[in-house]
């Protein structure tokens, strides 16, 4: 359980950083993505989970064998 929390508070401290970096860019892409298809943006977001998956795995296989 605190593996899955750390990793929640990590993503949100990351989710976090564009809005305090840079609120009107955020602003901007969020009116610019409705531009984008539905299937294009399913893309996206696979393509997104699948990097995260392989990161997560290569990191916890280089670090939990130490």
């Amino acid at each position: 359980m605190g593996l899955f929390l750390s990793a929640l508070g990590l993503m949100m401290i990351f989710e976090g950083i564009p809005y305090f970096c840079a609120p009107s860019q955020i602003k901007a892409f969020a009116q610019k993505i409705n531009q984008f298809s539905n299937q294009a943006l399913r893309i996206i977001g696979f393509a997104l989970m699948i990097l995260g998956l392989i990161v997560v795995y290569f990191g916890r296989s280089i670090f939990e064998n130490n």
